[in-house]
């Protein structure tokens, strides 16, 4: 629970409205990225990292990946795209640019086991994330 208290001055109707476009806006965007670091800093931890390079092959060549690609790999970034209305949302995943065989790791293929850990990433963490996103959000809901 949330204890909050507001003193306006002046025309009242324009600081509910500030005060609901900063809610909205900047201090729930801090609660969803402070939730997607808790993500992103699990799936660095779960990543898998071989002990050796290795070649991905794709349909006319082969491609050299040093060790730790796919956990370099790994981002967070804000998505304007679906945010909004009072929704902010971070993307936690593999560039698939950087390691484009991030998604047969996470899912296998018919010739290799898969060794998932976006997944379970989001299963460990999810009430973690959750409280870090509410923890950060008091924080900013108490300096407004």
């Amino acid at each position: 629970m949330i204890d909050f208290s507001a003193k306006f001055t002046g025309n009242i109707e324009s600081g509910l409205e500030k005060f609901v476009a900063d809610v909205q806006g900047n201090i729930i965007r801090n609660g969803a990225q402070a939730a997607a670091q808790v993500f992103y800093d699990e799936a660095k931890a779960r990543c898998p990292v071989s002990e050796h390079a290795h070649f991905f092959y794709g349909t006319h060549q082969k491609y050299f990946f040093p060790s730790g690609t796919l956990k370099n790999a790994l981002y967070q970034v804000y998505s304007k795209d679906r945010s909004g209305n009072g929704v902010q949302t971070y993307h936690v995943s593999w560039n698939h640019r950087k390691a484009p065989y991030g998604f047969m790791v996470e899912f296998g293929t018919s010739n290799a086991p898969a060794h998932p850990f976006i997944r379970p990433t989001y299963e460990a963490v999810k009430s973690a994330a959750g409280d870090a996103a509410n923890q950060r959000m008091a924080e900013k809901l108490k300096t407004s």
